[in-house]
C-alpha cells in the first residue's frame, strides 16, 4: 500500500508551492487506494506557532485535502529521536562539534581549509568529554567517514525509474541535533517516515541533495527505503522561488480573493498555474 505524507514547518501560511506539494501527494495516495498523513515540522521553537498549526489545517481542508490520522507532531518526539542519536552514538557513528558559524567560517577561509566542503572536521577527532559537553553549546556530527565504511554508498529509486547512487561529496558531517533542536532536518525525518509507514516520499526538487545523507542514515539505523517524487518548485515567473520570508501569496489570501478551491487544486494537480507563476525543471 502507497503512503505518502506531506510535512510543512508551522512558521507561516502555506503558499501554491506548498499547495502543489501537497496535492501530489494526496492524489498518489487516494488514486493507488493508499494512504496520506500529515506531519507538523515544529522542531524549530523559535519560528514555529501554534496559529499556524490550524492554519495548515484550514488551508489543507479549503483544498479539499482530508489525511489519514494520527498527526505525527515532531515536538512531541524528542525521545524517539533521542533513541535514533544514542544508538549512532554507541556505535561511535557522531561526534561532539563545539565549533560555532564563525569558526567554520574561518577554518574555510584559512590556508588548509578545505572549501569543498561545510565543514573541515575540527572536532571529529576529539576524544569524548562529558564535562565539556555539560558546560559548552554544541551539536552531534555524523562521521560520515566511518558510516561509510559501515554502510558504503547510499542508493536510491524515483518514482519516475530514475535510480540514484550517492557520491562521496554528496555526504559530509552533517549535523543531526543541536542543543535547541533534538534533531535536525535529516535525523527527524527518516526517523519519522519510518515510524508513519511511509513508502513513498513527495517533496520538492531542491531537497533532492538532503537524499544522500537521509539513505545513510536510514541504512545505519536499519530503517526501510521509500520511493521518492522531487517533484517541480512552482516559482514566479521570473525565476523567483516562492518563499515565506519572501511574503510569496498565501492560499489564504487565495481563498479572500474568492479563488475556487475545487478549481485551483485541480489545475494544479494538472500542472496548470495562475497567471504570474511557472513550474521550474526537476
Amino acid at each position: 500500500m502507497i503512503v505518502t505524507r506531506f510535512a510543512p514547518s508551522p512558521s507561516g501560511r502555506l503558499h501554491l508551492g506548498h499547495a502543489y506539494s501537497a496535492l501530489l501527494g494526496h492524489t498518489l495516495a487516494t488514486e493507488a487506494g493508499g494512504r496520506f498523513l500529515l506531519r507538523i515540522e515544529d522542531l524549530d521553537r523559535t519560528r514555529c506557532k501554534p496559529e499556524f498549526v490550524d492554519a495548515i489545517h484550514e488551508d489543507l481542508r479549503w483544498l479539499g485535502i482530508h489525511w489519514d490520522e494520527p498527526v505525527l507532531v515532531q515536538s512531541q518526539r524528542t525521545s524517539a529521536y533521542e533513541a535514533a542519536l544514542e544508538r549512532l552514538r554507541s556505535e561511535g557513528l557522531i561526534f561532539a562539534c563545539f565549533c560555532t558559524r564563525a569558526d567554520i567560517a574561518q577554518s574555510l577561509t584559512a590556508p588548509h581549509g578545505d572549501a569543498a566542503t561545510s565543514y573541515p572536521g575540527t572536532c571529529r577527532d576529539l576524544a569524548d568529554d562529558p564535562e565539556r559537553r555539560a558546560t559548552m553549546p554544541h551539536c552531534w556530527r555524523l562521521n560520515a567517514g566511518r558510516a561509510l565504511e559501515r554502510a558504503a554508498l547510499p542508493s536510491w529509486s524515483e518514482a519516475d525509474g530514475r535510480a540514484f547512487t550517492a557520491s562521496g561529496t554528496e555526504i559530509g558531517d552533517a549535523i543531526l541535533a543541536r542543543k535547541d533542536a533534538p534533531a535536525s532536518y535529516h535525523l527527524a525525518c527518516v526517523v519519522d517516515d519510518a515510524e508513519s509507514g511511509v513508502t513513498t516520499v513527495v517533496r520538492g526538487a531542491d531537497l533532492r541533495p538532503s537524499t544522500p545523507v537521509q539513505r545513510l542514515l536510514q541504512l545505519l539505523l536499519g530503517l526501510p527505503e521509500p520511493t521518492y517524487v522531487h517533484h517541480p518548485l512552482i516559482t514566479h515567473a521570473d525565476g523567483r522561488r516562492l518563499a515565506k520570508r519572501d511574503q510569496a501569496p498565501t492560499l489564504a489570501a487565495l481563498r479572500e480573493s474568492g479563488v475556487d478551491p475545487a478549481e485551483l487544486a485541480a489545475a494544479l494537480v494538472r500542472g496548470e498555474l495562475p497567471a504570474g507563476f511557472r513550474l521550474q525543471e526537476a
